[in-house]
């Protein structure tokens, strides 16, 4: 036999909820069923009663409400010379309609598990406009179905009244008193005190509710704190990290981004022009608007050009402009990027794919900051800092002749090398979050954690599509997503199989010439490939010496 808490009889034995509520009748053992109206009485003791509610209510202790409120339902029934008392709850969007406490005279039947509020359209359409139900006898109740449910229960009189301070997004509260043994009258101040009385017991219902929610609160900050606690990856990326004050996208944890960030903020105040190496998707436009925010010309926004997605017909057009009837087609006049970057900065991405008669203009542009529009001899001035990418080695261009020497001069003259992400995986984490937020914010799908597995299943991928293929990754995980914590499945790489077993030697030579390859050939100095490997100059190049590495001739 089960008890259910907050339902107690004046002995203070327990209610089991197995009583029959239905059974209920006039006939009920040491009561006697008279159709008669008690008189209307103004009890001294119940003004006295609502007065004391106030007091036992105020600064109590969260957890001893529900027994106080059953208590002070025993008080009303008694001092009212009533049979029952309940509070009921009503869900939101439920039919049934549940108790929460109640006190009832022996050998009177308690409250039912639950009711269903179809069962009674006139009591709760009117407690959803916050107005009291109260009759002496149902007779009086012209709703045949309230009537009838009311018989069915076998009340004779009561009183129910909403609980104003306990309307909340999960449901209702309503104090109901009645009679089972007579019926009654109820007199204006007896509704008065009982309306008084229900918005004690709402307010303290609210105050029990709020604590609930707080210490709720309070045990999953906890539960969060002891999970981070255990986890050695528990700090969060986003505030761990150091951007350039520039870009929130560039995220510095590891020492390779941190020196190319001292360099973009040596650099940027002058008008120098910067050349930014680095393999495909690395970021190089970034750190480029990086420079430009940083710069004296950043109060006008930075143009950008791709020179590797302008056909090369009409490429010269694009950089320095056009006059009218220049070719057939150009029916107007169109200033150029150069003239639209007067005074700011013009990025020139995918430099090594300029034609070679365009590096010949560009080549006087940087010399002498005078463009000519095609079509025209008039020669235009312009004040433009350029800052250049590639992910070419340009100095196996300029020996193959496919990119002029004296152009590479006049652009390689603060070259900054952009790592690719595989060297600086402690800045994975912090890119991680950082398009997460984008992602969640675009699709408005709120994510709030990753498990520490994935992000380092991300740090051992190779990504060779670097910080742009790690943004798919993020992107895609997104859209698929469907709860608060984001799942990430990095790619399994592609592997070839070699035409025959490489051994370990081999694989240490492939691997140097690679890194030399990307420092272009580079040994000492910030960003050389002896840094890279994590050896000493001396080192790297006694293995070179012993493996007969050598750069290739063109």
């Amino acid at each position: 036999m089960s008890t259910r808490p907050g339902f107690t009889t004046p002995e203070g034995q327990p209610d089991d909820g197995n009583t029959d509520f239905a059974a209920a009748n006039p006939s009920i053992e040491g009561f006697e069923h008279e159709e008669r109206f008690a008189p209307a009485r103004e009890e001294p003791g119940f003004e006295h009663l609502v007065a004391e509610m106030a007091g036992r209510f105020a600064g109590i202790d969260p957890n001893r409400v529900d027994d106080t409120i059953v208590d002070i339902l025993r008080r009303i029934v008694e001092t009212l010379k009533l049979d029952r008392g309940i509070v009921w709850r009503r869900a939101r969007g439920e039919m049934n309609v549940l108790p929460t406490h109640c006190w009832v005279r022996l050998p009177l039947p308690a409250a039912p598990d639950a009711l269903r509020a179809s069962d009674f359209p006139w009591v709760f359409s009117t407690l959803d406009e916050g107005a009291v139900v109260s009759f002496g006898n149902r007779d009086d109740i012209l709703s045949g179905p309230d009537r009838d449910s009311f018989e069915r229960c076998g009340l004779q009189a009561a009183a129910i009244l909403p609980l104003p301070s306990s309307h909340d997004s999960d449901g209702q509260y309503a104090l109901a008193v009645s009679s089972i043994t007579e019926l009654r009258e109820w007199s204006p101040g007896t509704l008065d005190r009982l309306r008084l009385a229900a918005a004690i017991i709402g307010q303290a219902i609210a105050h029990r509710d709020a604590h609930g929610a707080l210490r709720e609160a309070l045990d999953e900050v906890r539960r969060l704190r002891e999970r981070l606690a255990d986890d050695d990856d528990s700090k969060d990326p986003r505030r761990d990290s150091r951007g350039t004050r520039a870009s929130r996208l560039i995220v510095s944890q590891s020492p390779s981004i941190k020196r190319v960030l001292a360099e973009v903020e040596q650099v940027a105040p002058t008008p120098a022009t910067v050349l930014l190496l680095g393999e495909t998707g690395s970021g190089k436009e970034v750190f480029a608007q990086a420079i430009h925010d940083l710069s004296p010309r950043r109060q006008r926004a930075m143009v950008k050009v791709s020179c590797a997605a302008i056909p090369a017909a009409l490429i010269e057009s694009e950089l320095f402009g056009r006059e009218r009837g220049a070719y057939t087609g150009a029916l107007s006049r169109q200033i150029g990027r150069f003239e639209a970057a007067h005074q700011s900065t013009l990025f020139l991405d995918e430099i090594g794919d300029l034609p070679a008669d365009v590096q010949v203009k560009l080549l006087r542009v940087l010399q002498e900051r005078v463009i000519e529009r095609l079509g025209s001899t008039q020669p235009i001035k312009v004040d433009v800092r350029i800052i250049a990418a590639t992910n070419r080695n340009l100095e196996r261009a300029v020996e193959d002749k496919t990119f002029r020497e004296d152009l590479f001069y006049r652009l390689n003259v603060f070259p900054i090398v952009v790592p690719p992400l595989r060297e600086r995986a402690e800045d994975i984490p912090g890119l991680v979050w950082a398009f997460i937020d984008e992602f969640s914010k675009s699709f408005g799908k709120p994510i709030n954690s990753i498990s520490k597995e994935c992000l380092r299943d991300l740090q051992r991928y190779a990504c060779p599509g670097n910080v742009r293929e790690l943004r798919n990754i993020i992107e895609r995980a997104v859209i698929v997503a469907t709860g608060a914590q984001l799942d990430v499945a990095a790619p399994k790489p592609s592997v070839r199989a070699p035409q025959s077993a490489m051994t370990l030697v081999d694989l240490e030579v492939e691997h140097i010439r690679a890194v030399l390859e990307t420092t272009n050939w580079r040994v000492r100095g910030a960003g050389g490939a002896a840094e890279r490997l994590g050896l000493k100059p001396t080192t790297l190049e006694s293995r070179m010496a012993r493996f007969g590495i050598k750069r290739r001739p063109a």
